[in-house]
């Protein structure tokens, strides 16, 4: 969704703790049902037409909108470099004068830079976006502290790295600690250890922990084993996916921090599978780096024990207008994903297979190059025409901004992407593709250029996770792809595909607003590889027939 949320609370310092427990800051952390329809109370009502003219009203018309980010445009340029090189100043604890007065003037200066960054931020935002349908009330963050000594272990997230290994990911406020893991198929008894790499990233004053990762394996599939992350602090569990069918991934998007992400992940929680895919839109850091630290901490108890496999949203760019700050770089060094195995050169888009190739699974990059002539674009067509679909009947693709999309919200977002790209999807016969981008859940047909085609993939929105800027609730009813949208409701929750065997796989929708994690859309599905397209139905629940 936005990069920022426009003259929010989300601006504002957050509170740490002091003791590693839930806190709870910006609203009412009484209500865990999110709203279900629009209602007139609470939040920031902001009305703007499109069009020309002065706009009668004080409403924000185009003209008024551009000559507002004209004067901001034009305030960066004019502070912007004596500022840079305060903040420099400050970051690597230089005086400006030599003297304490001229500590005081660079910090002083440095932190009237920040707010002017981030108030003309919130600003452009605002203005550019004034027409966006109006959000829910926020929902209060749920963040978690950190309260163990500096070298041991947090934010521990797991993925995997080929056929028979796994990464182990995690930060230690001591940079100095080693990375290392020790691992076993019993509680306290390591047999093996595996050495891997370090790094740390600054966000003007921000700087990270050390980031570890280290590989370990060759590990047997569907099998569980303990492991100890820098010879400290507690042992983990992780049970590696399985090398045959079948196969369960849960799938979410647009996750947050907040009451709505957590009852989420109690709900995934509560229920096996082998691996989760996220295509997006992770921590909704935006820009303050201890958000990341949070959100790793918050997801940690299910990252650490099953793969989680992601891709990058709008959220994890995290640049600033003028400023040049390089994008993704706390996703980057946080969530390393097996790129470099798939062949390709960027973190922001790889393939990987599951269950011993029966699945090949592609990551690509929203906010990655996609046109003619692309990296990514170059790197698609060979890792697709790479896939043996008589040995991989099952060909998943996951996205951030959907390429099929009725809700109001970031109509069109994903259509220049579908022009690059959708016909290399439709030829390779991908069976699903995942989105997230949209706060809202919403199910297609098989779809090939915007017409009902049994040979295209089916199409899913599920970027209900649970973030802080709560549900897309409109849906437009005359859109013109509504003849081609199956189901679609505007609540938090998550997604199971279960693939059974090399034919078969079973697709459901969990969702979040009652006390368990009801199955409110269910749909059976064949491979396109089986040259049977047609989908089964399953009864007691909502379902699709073709």
């Amino acid at each position: 969704m936005l990069a920022s949320t426009c003259l929010s609370p989300s601006f504002l310092p957050t509170a740490t703790a002091a003791t590693h427990r839930l806190l709870v800051v910006s609203g009412n952390s009484g209500s865990r049902r999110p709203p279900r329809r629009m209602s007139g109370g609470g939040g920031l009502v902001l009305h703007a037409r499109l069009g020309d003219g002065d706009g009668a009203g004080g409403e924000l018309t185009p003209s008024r909108r551009h000559a507002l980010l004209a004067a901001a445009t034009a305030a960066f340029a004019l502070v912007n470099a004596p500022c840079l090189r305060y903040m420099n100043q400050a970051a690597l604890g230089r005086s400006f004068t030599g003297t304490f007065c001229g500590d005081l003037l660079v910090g002083a200066m440095a932190h009237s830079w920040r707010l002017l960054v981030q108030g003309l931020t919130s600003l452009m935002f605002l203005c550019a976006r004034a027409d966006e349908y109006v959000r829910p009330p926020p929902s209060p963050l749920v963040l978690m502290a950190h309260d163990k000594p500096a070298s041991h272990p947090q934010q521990v997230h797991i993925s995997v790295v080929g056929a028979k290994n796994m990464r182990i990911s995690w930060v230690t406020d001591d940079r100095s600690a080693p990375s290392v893991v020790e691992y076993g198929r019993s509680p306290g008894k390591y047999t093996a250890s595996a050495t891997g790499d370090h790094i740390t990233y600054h966000y003007f004053f921000y700087k990270s922990g050390a980031i570890h990762h280290v590989t370990i394996g060759p590990l047997d599939p569907g099998t569980t084993y303990y492991y100890r992350c820098g010879k400290a602090g507690d042992e983990f569990r992780l049970r590696t996916p399985p090398a045959t069918l079948p196969i369960e991934f849960v799938v979410i998007g647009d996750l947050g921090q907040t009451g709505w992400t957590a009852s989420t992940l109690s709900h995934i929680g509560g229920g096996d599978y082998d691996m989760l895919l996220l295509p997006g839109d992770l921590s909704y850091a935006d820009t303050r780096q201890p958000l990341w630290d949070s959100f790793g901490r918050l997801v940690q108890p299910l990252a650490s024990a099953r793969p989680w496999m992601v891709t990058e949203g709008n959220h994890e760019m995290e640049t600033l207008p003028v400023v040049e700050l390089a994008p993704f770089a706390a996703y980057n060094a946080r969530w390393r994903m097996p790129h470099a195995e798939s062949g390709s050169r960027s973190n922001l888009y790889y393939s990987f297979d599951a269950a011993g190739g029966a699945a090949h699974v592609v990551m690509l990059g929203s906010y990655a190059a996609f046109g003619e002539g692309s990296e990514q674009r170059r790197w698609l067509e060979a890792d697709l025409a790479r896939v043996d679909r008589r040995r991989t009947p099952w060909l998943l693709v996951l996205l951030h901004a959907p390429w099929y999309n009725t809700n109001q919200a970031h109509q069109g977002e994903g259509e220049r992407m579908r022009l690059a790209m959708e016909r290399m999807l439709y030829d390779a016969r991908v069976d699903v593709v995942f989105a997230g981008h949209v706060h809202a859940y919403e199910r297609f047909t098989r779809i090939y250029d915007n017409e009902a085609d049994s040979r295209g993939p089916m199409y899913i929105t599920i970027g209900d996770g649970g973030n802080r800027e709560g549900l897309a609730l409109r849906f437009i009813e005359d859109h013109k792809s509504a003849h081609l949208s199956v189901f679609r409701e505007a609540s938090f929750g998550h997604g199971r595909l279960r693939i059974v065997n090399e034919t078969s796989a079973v697709w459901t929708w969990h969702r979040n607003d009652d006390e368990y994690a009801t199955v409110r859309d269910e749909v059976w599905l064949e491979s396109l590889a089986a040259g049977k397209q047609s989908l089964a139905t399953t009864t007691g629940r909502h379902t699709d027939e073709l």
